[in-house]
Order: structure tokens, then C-alpha cells, then sequence
């Protein structure tokens, strides 16, 4: 795998990680300053289902530094598509379904590096 995509690769998973801790860990302090319109007790009821999430953000973190460590370039490019399709679908239903901006923050990084991955 080139450099320049290992580099997005690795903002990917950063931002996944950011997402982990965020929902797992910070849902009521952080998450408020990040989703504005939820009201404060709506933090806390949606509490366990947002850890939920962002345990799920954590096996796409796996499984892209998993992408990152297998030496074979063929394994390591149809790991790094798979992980980076679940993504990119969870991105587009994100934008469709709660708001716009997960798109362009989730699905178009993952698009990108798919594309890159297939034009390599």
C-alpha cells in the first residue's frame, strides 16, 4: 500500500477513533458540544445505545489497522475495501437519514480511499 494512502488510511481510523471515544466515553459532556440540537436529557437517555455505536466504530478502527499491518498487498487492500465500504454505507445512510455533514465527515474520506485503493 502507497504512502499517501496509508496516510488516509490512518485519518480514517483516527477519526474512528475520535468516534469511539466520543460515544463510549464523553456522550454526555463531549457529545453535547458536538450534536448541539439533542437536548441534555436526551444525552443521558441515549447513553448506552450511543456506547453501542461507538463499540461498533471501534471494530471498524480494527479492522483498519488491521489493514494496515498485513504484509501481503493483496490481503491488505480487500481488508482495507471491506472496512472502508462499511464506512462509506454507513456514512451515506447517516446523511440520509440523520444529517448531511456525515457524509462529507464519514463516507466521501472512505469513497476516496476505496477509489485510490482501485485505481492503484
Amino acid at each position: 500500500m502507497n504512502i499517501l494512502l496509508s496516510l488516509l488510511i490512518s485519518l480514517i481510523l483516527i477519526l474512528h477513533l475520535y468516534f469511539v471515544w466520543l460515544e463510549m466515553f464523553a456522550w454526555t459532556t463531549h457529545g453535547k458540544k458536538a450534536f448541539k440540537g439533542m437536548s441534555d436529557e436526551l444525552f443521558l437517555q441515549t447513553k448506552a445505545m450511543a456506547a453501542n455505536q461507538g463499540l461498533y466504530n471501534g471494530f471498524l478502527v480494527a479492522g483498519l489497522v488491521w489493514s494496515l499491518l498485513i504484509e501481503d498487498m493483496a490481503w491488505s487492500e480487500n481488508i482495507a475495501i471491506f472496512f472502508l465500504s462499511c464506512i462509506a454505507v454507513a456514512g451515506i445512510y447517516g446523511a440520509v437519514t440523520v444529517q448531511k455533514s456525515i457524509f462529507y465527515i464519514q463516507g466521501l474520506p472512505a469513497i476516496i480511499a476505496i477509489i485510490l485503493i482501485l485505481t492503484n
